[in-house]
């Protein structure tokens, strides 16, 4: 506040709350000089909720004692504080690889946010559903399968060798394995087959295997050969 400012306040005051008028002209100007040496960097009112009538006027309601400067400038420091609890820094629009300009932006937003001329940025709640996809990514995704590239899925093969052996097998026209349960390890539709027991039935392990068992294989196109088989509805 400027001086203007806080002698439109101490006047506003002084309406509410006689005891704090000054009739002396040296008792005014030193009045005036207190308030606006601790008030100095304290607002009149801001764009988003702040106003020192308001603190004011609480302090008159709630509080036997005459408004002194630091019943204004407390609410202040609380008002400042809640806002800055209440903003996620989003991400500045400057070049990151300059540090001066990245810095002064996330500085100047900070500011607006704590002095009230701007609204706390809070970071976007998680929604349930399924979220809205670019169509033009979605046609693109259909059109190369998938949303890894070629060259990164053949990088990434020897890593993924259970997963390699699968895609394999769907590129030659195979039956995916696990689309059926496996009757040898129990191994449900849609899990990767387990080292779960040997040839005497006794448990072994529980490693998940590179490759189905045989059976698993044999049940997963022998359902594949009867739904190929199956006839087609008619078409009107």
């Amino acid at each position: 506040m400027d001086r203007r400012e806080i002698a439109a306040l101490l006047a506003y005051i002084g309406r509410l709350d006689p005891r704090t008028i000054r009739t002396g002209e040296g008792e005014v100007r030193d009045q005036l000089d207190q308030w606006d040496e601790l008030l100095g960097d304290v607002p009149m009112a801001t764009p988003h909720g702040w106003d020192a009538r308001t603190a004011a006027r609480r302090h008159v309601l709630l509080s036997p004692y005459p408004v002194l400067p630091a019943d204004i400038a407390r609410p202040w420091e609380s008002y400042r504080r809640d806002r800055l609890a209440r903003h996620t820094d989003p991400a500045p629009h400057a070049d990151p690889d300059d540090q001066r300009a990245w810095a002064a932006e996330l500085a100047a937003t900070r500011h607006a946010v704590a002095t009230g001329t701007a609204q706390p940025a809070q970071a976007p709640a998680i929604t349930s559903g399924r979220r809205r996809v670019d169509p033009e990514l979605e046609a693109r995704l259909r059109e190369v399968g998938s949303c890894i590239p070629p060259k990164a899925r053949a990088a990434l093969a020897p890593y993924r060798s259970a997963r390699a052996a699968r895609e394999a097998a769907l590129a030659e026209g195979r039956a995916d394995a696990r689309t059926v349960a496996c009757e040898w390890c129990q191994a449900q539709v849609g899990e990767a087959c387990r080292n779960r027991r040997g040839p005497d039935g006794m448990a072994r392990a529980s490693a998940p295997r590179t490759t189905a068992h045989p059976c698993r294989l044999d049940l997963a196109a022998a359902r594949q050969a009867q739904e190929t088989e199956l006839p087609q509805p008619a078409t009107a």
